[in-house]
């Protein structure tokens, strides 16, 4: 993990497959600027990888300007027909994680036409060009890739043998049987549908023929999903969130997203010195008092309201780091007031910067795939609460619970770059260590990627470490009371991408050490 990072004077794209990052650089190599470059690359993904992001899935974004920085939320929202006390009814004490029950409105494509909108040089389908090329001849698959799309279609075909469920029936016509490395992978009838958004800038996906395909599968299925569902939805622009570390800012999404958890522990933190935020220990406690916040209060805030100054505030941080102490304790949440996933990051030589992310939930998400078209469904709605009068709980017309986050970062108000990591509820927490690291330890992107990593298991309690930490470092956490596991797996601790603008201009960019991605620049 010890690889260095990429240095270039005009532009770069990073993401987790280099096949997308290079379509990206040859975006911006024909005129285009780094949000065409960085919708190239989302697009090939649903096409190149699979098993972490589909036509079906959500998007989030921010975009430096070249002044300012602008947020994309791009969730989709419940069908409107949705229900928690039906789902209750039928015995169930949370949403699902597969089928119909889990599925709401895909946003990314419309994302990805609402940011070409505004911020995009080169026409729409120039853009989409590449990825509608790799469906149609095929891509080989690289090694965690291959691994992914493996276990996914494992868990699939053993689901599918437990309970028969027509809404899954296309997902092994199209995604298996699973690849083996190298083995190449065409999607024809993905061409097709990509073709259709690319003529249509995203509108054939809300309102055409692919919106009936999607409304008619669902009828005939049990799902809930309705024309005047998908035809309702919009992206929303809004502004981005911030907390001051030492000499910088780092950027967040508002809610309905994790994004605040990272500020709050980044607001704790700063209150104390370097040497004890060096402290995994410390980094740790923070963290998790920040998620506990985060899952008991985090929402929709268009339907309840989500306490985000509050959150962010002097007197909370002060509050939360009162109470990080020598031991490991068990985080409750406090009121103020009383995945898998793909990343990607692109830049330009006219000092625009994007950093923007998608994904389907997990794995496959819903395995509900619309039969013709390549459309694989998110399963976002399982991000719902059950739980009677939580702020999440589910309702029609509502935006979930969401782990997608993109990361930016400033300082003193002009841009460093975008940076991100993948991998549910790992994403907050892998914002705040490469923010640390690149912060505290001045490390270059692709060393603060790099670096070992911890995560905590907020569902099992559990401190899991990289194999690659010091031994002391391990035995130390173990010793103040945290339930440490040490893993070898790189999945289990997300995928990065970071660029960073070099004060004489260009960039220095690193590309996740742990999955299959390298950086193009040029």
């Amino acid at each position: 993990m010890t690889r260095p990072s990429v240095y270039a004077r005009r532009g770069v794209v990073c993401t987790s497959h280099p096949l997308a990052a290079s379509a990206g650089l040859r975006i911006l190599q024909a005129s285009g600027n780094a949000v065409d470059a960085a919708i190239a690359t989302a697009a090939c993904l649903p096409v190149l990888e699979p098993c972490s992001n589909g036509l079906g899935s959500d998007a989030f974004a921010l975009i430096w300007d070249g002044s300012r920085l602008h947020g994309l939320n791009g969730s989709g929202r419940s069908p409107a027909a949705a229900s928690a006390s039906t789902l209750r009814d039928r015995g169930l004490t949370e949403v699902p994680a597969l089928g119909w029950d889990a599925v709401t409105v895909p946003g990314m494509v419309r994302a990805w036409a609402d940011t070409h909108e505004r911020f995009g040089r080169l026409p729409f389908a120039e853009v989409l060009a590449p990825a509608i090329e790799y469906a149609e001849l095929g891509a080989p698959v690289p090694p965690m890739v291959a691994w992914g799309w493996g276990r996914g279609v494992r868990a699939v075909e053993e689901r599918l043998a437990r309970e028969p469920d027509p809404s899954a029936d296309g997902f092994l016509p199209l995604f298996g049987p699973a690849p083996a490395v190298g083995e190449v992978r065409a999607f024809p009838e993905m061409a097709a549908t990509l073709r259709a958004i690319a003529d249509s800038h995203g509108e054939d996906f809300y309102t055409g023929n692919l919106a009936r395909a999607m409304v008619a599968f669902a009828e005939r299925t049990g799902g809930l999903l309705t024309a005047s569902d998908l035809a309702g939805h919009r992206s929303q622009w809004v502004e981005p969130i911030r907390a001051r570390y030492r000499d910088h800012e780092v950027w967040e999404i508002p809610p309905n997203g994790q994004g605040i958890a990272t500020l709050i522990a980044l607001n704790v933190l700063a209150g104390l010195p370097a040497e004890h935020v060096a402290d995994w220990h410390v980094q740790v406690e923070a963290m998790k008092m920040a998620l506990a916040d985060t899952h008991a209060l985090v929402t929709d805030p268009d339907v309840v309201s989500v306490p985000t100054a509050e959150l962010l505030s002097g007197a909370h941080a002060d509050r939360r780091r009162a109470l990080i102490g020598d031991r490991a304790v068990d985080p409750v949440a406090v009121d103020p007031r009383a995945s898998d996933t793909v990343y990607l990051c692109a830049t330009d030589d006219d000092g625009m910067m994007v950093s923007f992310i998608q994904s389907n939930f997990a794995g496959f998400g819903s395995h509900v795939v619309v039969p013709g078209t390549g459309i694989s469904l998110q399963n976002r709605g399982s991000g719902f609460s059950l739980v009677p009068g939580h702020p999440n709980e589910l309702a029609g017309g509502k935006r979930p619970f969401h782990t997608i986050i993109p990361g930016f970062l400033t300082r003193g108000g002009e841009a460093v770059g975008p940076f991100g990591v993948m991998g549910g509820h790992m994403q907050a927490q892998g914002h705040l260590q490469v923010a640390l690291r690149t912060i505290d330890e001045r490390l270059d992107p692709q060393a603060a990627l790099g670096a070992p990593r911890w995560f905590w298991d907020a569902a099992t309690g559990k401190l899991v470490v990289e194999d690659t930490a010091d031994d002391a470092v391990v035995a130390g956490l173990r010793g103040r009371g945290h339930d440490v596991v040490v893993a070898d797996h790189p999945a289990t601790f997300g995928r990065g991408q970071a660029i960073w603008r070099l004060p004489q201009g260009g960039y220095a960019a690193g590309s996740e050490p742990r999955a299959d991605g390298v950086p193009m620049a040029w």
